[in-house]
Order: structure tokens, then sequence, then C-alpha cells
């Protein structure tokens, strides 16, 4: 069965539930920089965010900077991330990265898509978060988490990591789009995860509109038109 798309009314209270569940919602990558998020986000491709930062923060305080990651060389930089998945391309393009900062940025992180776009190992997903995370620009970046929740719960569906990133565009409110990308984000990583999500425990449930969901102990949905009456 197709999952239906959510409603304009069913999308309001998606957003507003998952705010007050989480009224500050953060990246879970350590960083403390524009420059270090970018170093950050590029490792964690294909990569947890636990390993990222176990290996950034035994970098960090040591090279922090495009100038002092790039003195460390491919070799250097290796010895920080080998612990993270295709560390070796991962150190070449950072490294790649860092002198493009240098030369054509004064080592300052570029806050639009073109520049961030035109540094090896960043593609739209990793300029995305940056754009958003470091420059507060209402971006959406979608990874496998959130590819997953918005096809699955008649958010945003879509065939492709693009079409679904054009719909949430579409779709969520302004009040909420500056913070989406992280409740997503963590709703997707700890409630609707890919094999056994836990509708039981989702605040969204009942808008949700995953024909499976009761399999997996959501309560039963809410009329729309009750929905009006509760917030």
């Amino acid at each position: 069965m197709p999952v239906k798309n959510m409603t304009k009314k069913q999308i309001q209270v998606f957003f507003e539930r998952l705010r007050e569940q989480r009224p500050n919602p953060k990246t879970e990558l350590n960083y403390s920089s524009p420059f270090e998020l970018l170093v950050a986000v590029t490792l964690s491709a294909q990569a947890t965010d636990v390993s990222v930062n176990k290996a950034t923060d035994k970098l960090f305080p040591i090279a922090n900077t495009p100038e002092a990651i790039y003195a460390l060389g491919v070799d250097g930089l290796k010895q920080y991330i080998k612990t993270i998945g295709l560390y070796n391309a991962k150190a070449e393009n950072v490294i790649k990265a860092c002198k493009i900062l240098i030369d054509k940025h004064n080592s300052i992180v570029p806050n639009n898509r073109t520049d961030l776009e035109a540094l090896p190992g960043v593609g739209r997903k990793t300029a995305n978060v940056v754009l958003n995370t470091a420059f507060g620009q209402a971006t959406m970046a979608v990874d496998t988490h959130i590819f997953r929740l918005g096809n699955r719960t008649g958010l945003a569906v879509g065939k492709n990591v693009i079409e679904v990133e054009q719909r949430l565009l579409k779709v969520i409110p302004k009040e909420f789009m500056l913070d989406a990308h992280h409740w997503l984000i963590l709703h997707g990583r700890y409630c609707c995860i890919a094999r056994k999500p836990k509708c039981n425990e989702c605040v969204v449930s009942d808008v949700c509109q995953w024909p499976d969901r009761f399999e997996f102990g959501a309560a039963k949905s809410i009329p729309v038109k009750m929905l009006q009456d509760q917030n």
C-alpha cells in the first residue's frame, strides 16, 4: 500500500511535536568553528558521528585550522582519522580542501553553496549541513535517516534524495525550517529507525501515514478534524 502524503495540518502538528520534544536540536558532531564542522561533516560520510567525534577529539586540539591540518599532510592526517571508514580518500580530500581554503578564501569557510561544493569531498548534503548549522541558512540536508523518514511517514515522498529535499523545502512551514534538519535526523536516528521503528514511543505516530506503524505499537491515529482542537 503506497504511503499517503501528510496534509498541511498534519505537517504542522508533526513539527510542533518534534519541537516540543527537542526545543534546541543540535548536531551530534563535536565542533567549535565552521571549519571544524566542515571537516567533521566531510569525515562523517558513511561513518557514525560517534566514530568521527572520537577522531576529531584528538585531531582538533592539535590542528583545527586549514593551515594546521594542511601542515600535517595526508599521511599525518591519516594517523588521526584511520579509525573512520574511507579514511584514505577523506584525508586526501580534506588536505586538498584546506589548500583551496588557504589560497582562495583566506582560510575562511565560504557561506555559499557554490564555493562549498567546489571543495573536494563536499557534496550537496555536506554543503547543506554547513550552511544550516554554521551559518543559520534554511537548508535541508537529506541523509539516509531523513530519506527513510520522509518516505515512510508521508512527510516527503520521493524516489531520490533530491526529490525528498525539494519536497521538504516545499512543505515544511517557515517557522520550523531552520531546525527541521536536526529534528528529522534525530528522530530518524533514534525513533524512526530502519528495521524496528519505535512507533510505540513516537510522538508523531498519530499523524504518520505509514500503514505498518500499528504493527510496531503506534497508537490509533487521531482524525485530522480533531487535531485543531488539540493545538
